[in-house]
């Protein structure tokens, strides 16, 4: 008993200093945290994570919003993709295109054989998002932090603010996969009626009902508010635990079959610019196996859209105070 509680009391040391897990598990004689195998599925756990800080398979990438974040202490060895700068066009309203990925996947020492954990803040919003454009771009194993930052911090997992350097590789994208994103012209003709897919609008009710264009303190970006006709509600944050992390597979198909979303026909997921609604693609597609595109053009496109339908039930009017 005495040995159990200096082994934890110990660990419990290396953690608040924030440690790197290879100074710590020296401690114990290289014994106490080894790397696991990677679990199967599109979720890992932060005790997982904890055990595979070193592992050399693994690539840790920190996706957040917040800006200063990943500076003042992320996930040991974990390398920052910004959002705005690396994961979308700097120039074009687009995603990043092939060459800049393959060129920041190289840079980050990704290969074809790497598992990359994402995750990020506000409830891995813009990890999700990463992880649709990992995806659109074939890249294999690629995993969530379930809970991301909130999670992992709330624990008091370790953190540090070094960058860590890989040796560059050649990272090559094979094929890129378009029928996971949804344009404007798909998301007009699921309104009206000229396809058979399930929009699915995320956002908030008030803004789904047009009483609010953005959420609290967010820039209005469209000229109408409202919702595209035909869309079920379903907020993103109803598929999350408090914890952040995701419910079970059972109850979120449960949620969403309460909303008609049962997967039986494709289904287009939508918010105001494509990272709320990103989140939700990744528990529609990733957890359930439904067939999932995410409208990244999202509200701010479709809503300021010119000869398009809305629906609009509180009426609301652009700049009326």
């Amino acid at each position: 008993m005495t040995t159990q509680r200096t082994l934890s009391s110990q660990w419990s040391g290396c953690r608040w200093m924030r440690a790197s897990l290879a100074s710590c598990m020296a401690l114990f004689g290289g014994t106490l945290l080894a790397a696991t195998p990677i679990p199967a599925g599109p979720l890992v756990t932060t005790e997982w994570l904890a055990q595979n800080l070193d592992n050399q398979q693994v690539r840790i990438v920190e996706v957040s919003v917040n800006p200063g974040l990943y500076e003042r202490g992320h996930v040991p060895g974990a390398v920052n993709f910004s959002w705005h700068q690396d994961l979308n066009d700097r120039v074009r309203r687009d995603i990043v295109s092939k060459e800049a990925f393959e060129s920041l996947l190289s840079k980050a020492g990704v290969s074809q054989d790497t598992t990359v954990v994402l995750y990020g803040d506000t409830n891995n919003w813009f990890a999700a998002w990463g992880a649709w454009v990992f995806d659109i771009y074939g890249v294999k194993n690629v995993k969530l932090l379930d809970g991301g930052r909130k999670k992992w911090e709330a624990e008091n997992q370790p953190l540090n603010n070094r960058v860590p350097e890989f040796a560059t590789t050649s990272y090559r994208v094979a094929k890129v996969n378009t029928d996971l994103r949804a344009r404007l012209s798909d998301a007009l003709a699921a309104a009206e009626g000229k396809s058979n897919a399930k929009l699915v609008d995320i956002r908030s009710a008030d803004e789904y009902a047009g009483k609010i264009f953005a959420p609290a303190g967010v820039p209005e970006l469209s000229i109408r508010a409202g919702h595209i006709p035909g869309a079920a509600n379903v907020p993103w944050g109803q598929a999350v635990k408090e914890d952040g992390t995701f419910k079970s597979a059972e109850d979120l198909k449960k949620l969403y079959a309460s909303a008609g979303v049962d997967g039986s026909k494709p289904i287009i997921t939508y918010c105001r610019i494509g990272e709320r609604s990103s989140h939700t693609w990744f528990a529609l597609s990733k957890i359930l196996g439904y067939s999932v595109k995410n409208y990244d053009g999202s509200w701010t496109e479709y809503g300021n859209a010119v000869g398009v339908p809305i629906t609009n039930p509180a009426g609301t009017i652009w700049a009326a105070k």
